[in-house]
């Protein structure tokens, strides 16, 4: 029997309340599925910087590096600085386990409204692969004269042929996987240094290990309109870090909300582990009413058995998701329910039937 290991980080606010969920099923799909998972909770966030001023030490990060797989519910809290969890935890992680491919779907189930007006889910499923170790994220810059009306300040767009290359490389993957179509979202017009090694390294790899996949290039601020007007028009959409976290988030609008919207943080060569989490954040006004919506989160963690070979308890998961969103629609049977809990217990039931 193949056993798992997965670090798990509650985190903040709601984080440690979807993820409770999501464990839930996951407790259900090892008796279905036929493996185990060992599993190791990690208290890290904005709660436990503001108790010890310290956000992810050199030693936890390298006990981090044995797992499989790291599951994270949310963090941050109002009471922490923008920027000290994001760079001192999320961002640490993903550099240093060279999480170099941000995965995020977008997809319309049936029975989900969209803002969009009279989109059906035939319209929309596509999926966002973003580069998540590069561009402005990668910390290049500095300020001059801060506090003073001569404050100067500059972030820095770092692209290495090797960081586009291998994220390429995953997205021509990826489309050859779905429907053979690879779309690159850049802004070649006026950033023409970073456009046009994207560009390039875009042509080279696919007229060479790609000719299958059909290739596209569309302007990001063109992307973000036809996100909302023809999402149909995308299979695979590949981008920089900074392009890839905007519209990812429209994206989420697109299919429903961020309720909906899962992620995961890749390292394909598996040298260390995938973080996989749900992007809705802490929302710390609704901590312990309930209220949480812990589908992204049993979501993500279908992503996370997928990674870890797991298809059949992925496979599990999506189909449990979509009858559950389903359900939500028409009438609503004994045992859906409304709060964190009772949406958990469901989705175990779901699983079992899927």
């Amino acid at each position: 029997m193949t056993t798992h290991r997965i670090a798990v980080l509650g985190g903040d606010g709601i984080g440690p309340e979807v993820v409770a969920e999501g464990l839930k099923v996951l407790d259900r799909l090892e008796q279905l599925e036929g493996f185990t998972t060992e599993r190791v909770d990690y208290d890290l966030g904005g709660r436990r910087y503001l108790a010890t001023g310290e956000v992810l030490s050199d030693a936890t990060l390298e006990q981090l590096r044995s797992f499989d797989a790291i599951y994270l519910g949310a963090v941050g809290t109002p009471d922490v600085p923008p920027g000290i969890i994001e760079r001192g935890l999320l961002l640490k992680v993903r550099f240093a386990f060279d999480q170099y491919v941000n995965l995020r779907p977008v997809k319309l189930y049936p029975g989900v409204d969209s803002p969009v007006a009279g989109l059906t889910p035939e319209r929309c499923d596509l999926v966002v692969v973003r580069e998540n170790t590069e561009s402005v994220y990668a910390g290049a810059g500095g300020v001059l004269y801060p506090g003073t009306p001569a404050e100067v300040a500059t972030q820095e767009s770092v692209n290495t042929r090797h960081g586009v290359e291998r994220v390429l490389r995953y997205a021509f993957e990826a489309a050859r996987g779905r429907r053979g179509h690879l779309t690159l979202v850049h802004k070649t017009n006026v950033l023409t240094h970073a456009g046009g090694l994207w560009m390039r390294a875009f042509e080279e790899v696919g007229d060479a290990d790609f000719p299958d996949v059909q290739r596209d290039y569309v302007h990001v601020d063109a992307a973000c309109l036809y996100l909302v007007t023809q999402p149909e028009r995308f299979d695979v959409v590949v981008t920089e870090n900074l392009f890839g976290d905007i519209i990812t988030d429209l994206g989420a609008a697109v299919q429903g909300g961020m309720g909906l919207a899962a992620s995961a943080n890749l390292d394909p060569t598996r040298r260390a582990p995938s973080m996989f989490e749900p992007v809705h954040g802490s929302a710390p006004d609704i901590v312990g009413t309930g209220r949480a919506d812990p589908l992204a989160a049993v979501m993500s963690l279908g992503q996370l058995l997928a990674f870890l070979g797991e298809q059949g308890a992925a496979d599990r998961v999506e189909r449990a998701v979509a009858a559950l969103l389903a359900e939500r629609r028409g009438a609503v049977p004994d045992g859906v329910g409304t709060t964190t809990s009772e949406v958990g217990d469901r989705l175990v039931q779901l699983v079992a039937e899927a």
